[in-house]
């Protein structure tokens, strides 16, 4: 099921900065970031639950391709920096998750389902801080990396 974001952020729009920490605890600014590549910024509900696992597992096996393409991609959900460590270990992701315990950065970027549940959402970001692609869909978390590169492939 694919449903169009109806949170506050549209493309276009400047991407709410936000400062997070890793699995490893050191804090991500997404300013420091930008400038450099796109950001492909996803939303995830929880650590280990099935659709998430095959999602960042699609992320995972797609990386080099996101990194051809002059893009670093970055998961975020509320989990603990504990549990991004083991769910990154256990499953070789190459890539940052983030830890947005009260997920203020969530809420900010209206990545919510129905505007109460934690949303599957992803965003393009420009290296000048520019949306450039939403996308959201609950169930079908293999779409969100098909969807992704085809946006950055036409950049």
């Amino acid at each position: 099921m694919t449903t169009a974001t109806t949170g506050k952020l549209q493309v276009g729009d400047q991407a709410p900065s936000f400062r997070l920490p890793n699995q490893t605890g050191a804090m991500v600014d997404l300013q420091d970031l930008l400038g450099k590549k796109h950001i492909v910024l996803f939303f995830y509900p929880k650590d280990d639950s099935l659709i998430c696992v095959a999602e960042v597992c699609a992320f995972r096996d797609q990386y080099e391709v996101f990194k051809q393409v002059g893009a670093e991609v970055i998961g975020v959900s509320s989990d603990s920096v504990e549990s991004h460590q083991q769910f990154a270990a256990k499953h070789r992701l190459p890539f940052t998750l983030l830890s947005d315990g009260d997920s203020a950065v969530r809420k900010a970027y209206g990545a919510m389902t129905l505007g109460i549940f934690t949303g599957r959402v992803t965003y393009i970001i420009d290296p000048q801080g520019t949306i450039q692609n939403i996308f959201s869909s609950r169930l079908n978390a293999q779409k969100h990396i098909d969807e992704s590169l085809r946006i950055l492939q036409q950049h």
